[in-house]
């Protein structure tokens, strides 16, 4: 059991893509679905789905996105609000990443959402993590 399952998500998918691997496997959560639902709307992820392996244990199965010559979508990720040191931001504190070349991921009141829609629907949150 990890302490911050969140960083576990992000360092998997991190060392799978570094790795050039065609998927990554950890133990599901409805935030990590959540998680892995808006990477795939980005475009960050080619697919993903829950299987269940054992009985009664389900894995998330991340498919990792590559352009034609094997380079990865996903330059970086980057958790920002950690266990020890929670970062929350206004609706108008919610930036653009990387010049808008990346996302950033917020867990707002509406449930997780990227920044742009979090500015669209004008809430703030906690900024989880970004993408780029």
């Amino acid at each position: 059991m990890t302490t911050d399952p969140i960083a576990d998500l992000l360092t998997r998918i991190r060392n799978g893509s570094r790795a050039k691997h065609s998927r990554v496997d950890m133990p599901s959560s409805k935030l990590k679905i959540e998680f892995a639902r808006i990477l795939k709307d980005e475009g960050y992820l080619a697919n993903y789905k829950v299987v269940e392996e054992q009985k009664g244990k389900k894995t998330l199965r991340c498919f990792l996105r590559y352009t034609p010559d094997r380079r990865s979508v996903i330059t970086d990720l980057k958790r920002i609000s950690r266990p020890g040191s929670r970062r929350y931001i206004p609706k108008t504190g919610i930036r653009p990443v990387v010049g808008g070349m990346g996302i950033s991921i917020l867990s707002t009141p509406r449930g997780l959402m990227t920044g742009q829609s979090a500015r669209k629907a004008g809430v703030g949150g906690e900024i989880m993590c970004e993408v780029w």
